[in-house]
């Protein structure tokens, strides 16, 4: 598959987001979904970046930078960091998800914490949002029974919501947060934060999932800590779609061949 407009694309927020993960079932693989940090390492080499993600991405996630991202590992740290540095804000990552959708129907999600929504101003957030293209937003700070009023104005505004488990969240949690849930539910497979480590903590991961998809009307994909193609063909068979962040991050940090990176994970995705 490639990130070339398909039929299935069709509609926006959770339906063009629910296309996107029946598509990847009709095919026999777990969507693919590479993240990136909007404005990093600047402007126009992000829109560079998020083109070849998108060339074999079934959801593209797109992190508004933060100053004070507690999910993240030290890669992404760095990423928001050089960001905000480059100048990227809040309303400039809408900007960005903007220009791509220019030429791109992809389903997009945004990765914010709550913080960066108050400062625009939640309904002015969401409506910018909405106006940008934007799909759906991952919310890892806000536990889903906190903050009514902003997750009924993403609602309203058309986008889907997806919270975090994580191996730590005890059975209610993992219900109230599976259910709250419009657009996918988001499992954290290691107890920590974000970032691309030696070997694929999957350990916990099928009991999390089970207990997730009793609760769960949603797709259940699984991130952190997912680093090459090896850990997405482990992840594949057991969850609906593969979050692959960091290890992004640090082949553009390195000079390597992100292209070839991305495909051979997209490939990993295969059941």
């Amino acid at each position: 598959m490639t990130g070339t407009p398909v039929a299935t694309r069709e509609g926006r927020g959770v339906a063009r987001l629910q296309a996107a993960f029946q598509q990847a079932e009709a095919e026999g693989r777990a969507a693919f979904i590479p993240y990136m940090t909007a404005g990093f390492p600047d402007r126009s080499r992000f829109l560079e970046v998020a083109a070849t993600l998108l060339e074999r991405a079934d959801i593209l996630e797109v992190g508004i930078p933060y100053s004070d991202p507690l999910g993240d590992g030290p890669t992404i740290q760095r990423a928001s960091e050089d960001a905000l540095a480059a100048g990227t804000s809040t309303r400039g990552t809408l900007d960005l998800v903007r220009e791509l959708r220019r030429t791109h129907d992809t389903p997009i999600s945004v990765m914010t914490y709550v913080n960066p929504i108050y400062a625009v101003g939640p309904e002015t957030f969401m409506q910018l949002a909405a106006e940008a293209g934007v799909d759906g937003l991952i919310l890892p700070d806000l536990p889903p029974d906190q903050d009514i009023e902003l997750i009924d104005l993403a609602t309203r505004y058309g986008l889907g919501l997806t919270f975090l488990i994580a191996p730590t969240s005890t059975p209610d949690r993992v219900k109230l947060v599976a259910e709250a849930c419009t657009a996918f539910l988001y499992a954290v497979s290691v107890v920590g934060v974000t970032g691309a480590r030696e070997e694929a903590a999957l350990g916990e991961v099928p009991e999390m999932l089970a207990l997730a998809r009793e609760h769960a009307r949603v797709p259940v994909v699984v991130g952190f800590g997912v680093r090459d193609a090896r850990a997405a063909q482990a992840l594949a068979p057991l969850v609906d779609g593969v979050v692959v962040g960091s290890t992004f991050i640090n082949a553009i940090r390195q000079g390597a061949d992100l292209r070839a990176l991305v495909h051979d994970i997209a490939d990993g995705c295969r059941r």
